[in-house]
């Protein structure tokens, strides 16, 4: 019974990190849904210019593609190394638990509450790269001459494409 405040105490560290980990999932979910949400709407573009004959501006509309997709790959991996860290600190929990009554279950919680550490970090520097050129897209829209079309055909398409990409 004297050990059931330890494991408590014990719980601490890991359920903070659920907590933080949970958050930074949603961050990650955001920002991906966003390029998602980009990256067909540009497909669609894409799509349109191709019918109708405009093919500068569906090549523009390739590179931009592939530029958020290249993206959009940093932000998967940023959330699957998170989602990694999320699990690993609940079973560090439920390893804390065991630990009452098996004694090697305590090593094993020390272990992957270090790899899902581990785990977290790495996610961060993959969201600290995507964040690094997350201008990079707008940055090469604007300087994208294809974009840029002064036909009155193109400026109805211009107003139709919105806002700058993500």
């Amino acid at each position: 019974m004297n050990d059931i405040p330890r494991l408590f105490q014990a719980f601490v560290g890991p359920a903070i990190f659920v907590s933080a980990s949970a958050l930074f999932v949603l961050s990650l979910n955001v920002r991906l849904m966003g390029m998602v949400s980009r990256l067909r709407q540009y497909l669609h573009h894409k799509y349109a210019a191709t019918k109708q004959g405009r093919p500068a501006e569906a090549e523009a509309y390739a590179a931009q593609i592939a530029s958020i997709e290249k993206r959009a790959e940093l932000i998967r991996v940023a959330f699957l190394l998170t989602l990694v860290c999320l699990a690993g600190t609940v079973l560090t929990c439920l390893l804390l638990g065991l630990g009452l009554y098996w004694r090697i279950a305590e090593l094993l919680a020390a272990i992957v509450f270090v790899l899902s550490l581990l785990s977290l970090l790495a996610g961060t520097i993959y969201y600290l790269r995507e964040v690094k050129v997350a201008l990079s897209s707008v940055r090469d829209e604007a300087a994208d001459s294809r974009f840029m079309d002064l036909s009155e055909d193109s400026a109805s398409v211009g107003e139709r494409r919105g806002p700058s990409p993500l």
